[in-house]
């Protein structure tokens, strides 16, 4: 089992991976010192698409920016000419602004007397196709498929007449004509007027041209083609569409026809092609709300087989669901939990034992979750526990009465793996992020922060990392005699109001976006 820092215990660390030295890449909507956040700018989801090229986030005011790579495009070149150059090309993704529109508008539930807020709660990256994306967006209670695609504006062109002057039978298009004008000419036989004022140019009329339409510009518009409403009851925490995949080694071939989405009781099953027909697949709703003991907090598709999902749950606990045993996915196929430690129990314990999100490594065998104090990372085949624990917030452990006062106790940190599946990575407090190697023989542990320099606050990793669960030691040091339950290892104090919520890993390269209020950076390594 490995802990903390990723030490598999009885294991050499000689040969294992070298720690990843973070370089700042990119920063969009950057804060000026002094401006004030508006709310609706705060980002509130990111997500990569499967090839890494497309970087889609939401926000709280309903909008969704699309970004598009473009230093794939700034080398190219014929083969040759690339074998000639005597030294490497060290390039990292880089993103430029591509589009943005209005996903969501602010509504209310006349029958419950409910506000809905236009915040964006999750978006997923669909097939595309025909040079088109498609995206699936959702906030509370309504999902929304959407498709980006470039259009030409056309314009007419290679014409002989003059608009600015009348030609024909009538006058220009848009002219006023009076009825007592009209009336004092007289019509000729097909009812326009006669041509008494047209006078042939010097030499004669050229070949006349015929009307040519040209694509002169390109614009991205984007288009709700379906709108999937009325079918939770509850906010919606979760979205997650079974993707298009083939692959020899996993014959399960998926559709991209279909995707769940999941709210605090229920887990519904959707096709992307009908918009008014759910099938629900979870319940855990009972007969009376009284005997509620837990809700669902966050679900996804397996990577790679299409008929098993997972689902956590505010007890801490995971459970995988196999659609082909039954139609209600009542019982669980797999249940992933840790043993609670005997007289450890607290007011506490089940509010930051409750998974905020979870995600499947790439090659479907892992599954990260992230509660509020650690992140875990489980082998789908060995449901006796986590195979590796790192630990997040611990050092924030005397500060729980003060956490729960202010609500922060209940912040929801989202988690992610690297595309090779070697590093976790997730946000905490004063705009930091961690990353963790979770290879055999793993000790790295660095902490960055959202900024320009992120390697500021980089934590060096002890030597001989300590294997207990409880007291990792590689991200904050502890002073004997000295309360810093607050405090950072570089003395600095952490603020609670500046929180890193929502990052996403580059599915094929160690590249991070992190969303650190309105400003979205990107890091590489």
């Amino acid at each position: 089992m490995m802990s903390n820092g990723g030490l598999r215990e009885g294991a050499a660390p000689a040969g294992a991976l070298q720690p990843l030295e973070w370089k700042f890449s990119q920063v969009f909507g950057e804060r000026t010192a002094g401006e004030e956040v508006q709310e609706v700018d705060i980002i509130s989801a990111i997500e990569f698409d499967r090839s890494g090229n497309h970087l889609a986030t939401g926000d709280r005011g309903g909008r969704v920016v699309l970004f598009e790579r473009t230093d794939m495009h700034n080398h190219g070149g014929h083969r040759r000419d690339l074998e000639r150059i005597d030294y490497s090309i060290t390039r990292h993704p880089e993103f430029r602004y591509k589009t943005e529109f209005q996903s969501h508008e602010p509504e209310f539930d006349y029958l419950k007397s409910l506000e809905i807020e236009e915040k964006i709660n999750k978006i997923r990256w669909c097939q595309s196709a025909n040079g088109a994306s498609f995206l699936l967006s959702t906030n509370d209670k309504t999902i929304k498929f959407w498709k980006v695609q470039e259009k030409k504006v056309k314009k007419v062109c290679d014409m002989n007449v003059d608009p600015t002057k009348a030609m024909g039978n009538g006058p220009n298009v848009g002219s006023s004509v009076s009825s007592s004008s009209t009336s004092s000419k007289p019509y000729t036989a097909n009812g326009g007027y006669p041509i008494n004022d047209f006078s042939f140019p010097t030499g004669g009329l050229p070949s006349l041209h015929l009307p040519v339409v040209t694509g002169h510009e390109t614009s991205l518009v984007a288009r709700c083609r379906r709108i999937y409403a009325h079918a939770h009851d509850y906010h919606i925490n979760s979205i997650s569409n079974n993707r298009l995949f083939k692959d020899i080694k996993h014959p399960a071939v998926h559709d991209g026809e279909t995707f769940i989405s999941a709210d605090d009781l229920r887990i519904n099953l959707w096709n992307l092609e009908i918009s008014n027909q759910s099938f629900n697949i979870v319940d855990v709703k009972p007969a009376n709300m009284e005997d509620l003991t837990e809700v669902i907090t966050s679900a996804e598709f397996h990577p790679t087989h299409c008929n098993v999902l997972a689902y956590s749950s505010s007890k801490g606990s995971i459970r995988l669901v196999d659609l082909r045993q039954s139609a209600l996915c009542d019982s669980h196929s797999k249940l992933f939990e840790e043993q609670e430690a005997p007289g450890s129990r607290s007011f506490f314990t089940e509010i930051i034992a409750s998974i905020s999100d979870i995600k499947f490594a790439k090659n479907g065998r892992h599954i990260l979750s992230r509660d509020y104090m650690s992140l875990k990372l489980w082998d789908i085949n060995m449901d006796s526990g986590p195979v590796a624990t790192f630990q997040v917030h611990e050092h924030l452990r005397p500060k729980l009465c003060d956490l729960y006062e202010n609500d922060s106790i209940f912040d929801k940190f989202e988690c992610c793996l690297s595309g090779d599946g070697l590093r976790v990575a997730t946000g905490s407090y004063s705009n930091l992020f961690r990353v963790f190697g979770c290879s055999e023989g793993s000790t790295e542990a660095a902490t960055l922060e959202a900024s320009k320099n992120p390697m500021r606050r980089q934590v060096q990793t002890p030597a001989r990392p300590t294997r207990s669960l409880g007291s990792f030691s590689g991200v904050v040091r502890r002073v004997k005699g000295v309360d810093n339950s607050g405090v950072d290892t570089n003395g600095n104090t952490f603020d609670f109001t500046t929180k890193l919520l929502h990052l996403a890993w580059h599915p094929t390269e160690n590249s991070l976006a992190c969303a650190a209020s309105n400003s979205l950076y990107m890091y590489y390594a």
